[in-house]
């Protein structure tokens, strides 16, 4: 039996948890059926480079946030998302999708509006447990609207609403590797604790001093340490990290299947793509959300796990001071370790991405009728 012929366009990006989520969706649709797949994205972000290396096509738009600290500079924001807005009616009207999915960031918003202007069926995909600007102009007209967290319909239609959990990167779950083996990829010690450290894509600043404050305390204890910097922070975890041991900085770690299984703990931001994955590989984790979010989400998303003891919760005013401490009293304790293990696996949604790429597969077959 040969598979459907489909046509599926999937906008937005920015930040890992959005890329991530998408590229992991467009497998999960050619999984299922001969899908031509096109992504959009937004100029000069992550995307653009991360989305080719995963084998897909993707297109830029001009479009760019807007600046709430410095309002005169929003005029040129208008001009690129009017500029967008014509580029996404083009590129729809050409590739003529079945789907449109959206994923959140500045790209969706154009590409999406322009599929349901033209009668496109559009399917959101949340990640979080406080809805996105975009997604939230976008849901009145959406046809699904995939989610992680209860309670989604104080921003969502009730009737478009599916709980699927986040998509994660298909190798992650792949892997199976030993921590042993892992380790000995990084060219670190096979027996000995190991603390990964992980800022989000972009990196995430006080995380980065915190663990440069007390990268001596880890490796003294006999604690090794895999540190994604983000780019504007390598050179002084460089120089944090001469002459020590035990140690791997990176920018950022294309092999996070390795790095999670070297892990004895992980330190992280909170946001929904890493609450996933730390819950679906059941790594104990200490989490630190970003204030720099919308109502404060990722501190919500950090609740979630750290009220049913799957993690530890500090808040980014105090991390500086408590991070490093934690995390050696947390990898004393193998104990403590095992139990946030056990509880974070209770808490994972798995197939979130087949679970998605069926309700693609169903708007498309709805709409062909």
């Amino acid at each position: 039996m040969s598979k459907p012929r489909l046509k599926v366009i999937i906008s937005g990006g920015g930040t890992g948890g959005h890329i991530f989520p998408a590229l992991s969706i467009a497998d999960a649709l050619r999984r299922t059926a001969d899908a031509d797949i096109l992504f959009v994205g937004a100029e000069n972000r992550m995307e653009m480079e991360r989305v080719p290396a995963a084998g897909y096509t993707i297109e830029g738009l001009p479009v760019a946030g807007f600046d709430r600290k410095r309002p005169w500079r929003n005029v040129a924001v208008l001009i690129k998302l009017w500029r967008s807005m014509r580029k996404a009616r083009r590129i729809v009207r050409r590739f003529k999708p079945d789907v449109a999915v959206g994923v959140g960031g500045y790209a969706s918003g154009p590409v999406l509006k322009a599929a349901q202007k033209a009668g496109i069926p559009t399917l959101l995909q949340e990640q979080n447990s406080y809805a996105g600007v975009t997604n939230k102009l976008l849901a009145k007209k959406a046809r699904r609207i995939c989610v992680a967290w209860p309670g989604m319909e104080r921003f969502f239609p009730a009737k478009a609403i599916v709980m699927t959990g986040n998509p994660v990167r298909r190798n992650l779950l792949a892997s199976r590797l030993s921590a042993a083996e892992a380790r000995n990829r990084f060219g670190l010690n096979p027996d000995k604790p190991t603390l990964l450290s992980v800022g989000g894509s972009l990196g995430a600043l006080t995380i980065n001093e915190a663990m440069a404050q007390g990268l001596h305390r880890l490796v003294e204890a006999g604690v090794q340490v895999i540190w994604q910097t983000g780019k504007a922070f390598e050179q002084k975890a460089l120089q944090s990290a001469k002459g020590l041991k035990g140690v791997v900085v990176a920018p950022f770690i294309s092999d996070m299947a390795a790095a999670y299984a070297a892990a004895s703990l992980v330190v992280s931001r909170a946001g929904a793509s890493s609450i996933s994955e730390l819950e679906l590989l059941a790594k104990p984790a200490i989490l630190v959300p970003s204030p720099n979010v919308a109502e404060d989400h990722q501190t919500k998303n950090a609740q979630a796990l750290s009220s049913r003891g799957a993690a530890v919760l500090i808040a980014d005013a105090d991390a500086r001071q408590q991070l490093v401490s934690e995390a050696l009293k947390l990898i004393a304790s193998p104990e403590t370790l095992s139990e946030m293990s056990s509880k974070a696996a209770g808490l994972a949604l798995t197939d979130s991405d087949s679970k998605i790429a069926q309700i693609v597969l169903e708007l498309a077959s709805e709409s062909s009728k």
